[in-house]
């Protein structure tokens, strides 16, 4: 089993770097921002998502991240006690509190969920839900975790 799953970190490995470096970028963003909304207790997101990604993501980007995150996290149900609102600063305040309250395996798919649909997001489209699952947690566990 150990070599089993040894050959398919290789494989998931060998896939990433043969993707194009945008949606190696976007990976590495959808990593990033969850890894924030994880860490985060009452801080508001538009600043910190500013603070965050000032030097590796474009306004553009930001924009539709801004844009996008909160009808995720509504989606997600994660901001369900605020459902009618549309701020998002009051929409992500509510998600994180939602995210704090999940234990274990729970939160773990909810914040991998999140990341997939970021990476999503900042890749425009390009990144297949499938692709980003299996990239996305190889990336989280063998380039962003090693890094820290």
């Amino acid at each position: 089993m150990k070599k089993f799953l040894s050959n398919l970190w290789k494989g998931i490995q060998a896939f990433f770097t043969g993707i194009h470096p945008d949606l190696q970028d976007a990976i590495h963003t959808g990593v990033v921002i969850t890894e924030a909304i994880k860490n985060f207790v009452d801080s508001p997101f538009a600043d910190a998502l500013t603070s965050l990604t000032k030097t590796t993501v474009d306004d553009k980007l930001k924009q539709a991240l801004r844009l996008a995150l909160p009808k995720i996290l509504l989606q997600l149900k994660l901001a369900e006690a605020v459902a009618g609102q549309d701020d998002p600063q009051v929409i992500t305040a509510s998600a994180i509190k939602a995210l704090q309250s999940l234990d274990g395996n729970i939160k773990s798919a909810m914040l991998h969920n999140l990341s997939i649909l970021i990476a999503q997001v900042a890749a425009d489209g390009k990144l297949s839900w499938s692709d980003g699952a299996y990239v996305l947690e190889w990336y989280y566990k063998q380039k962003f975790k090693a890094a820290a």
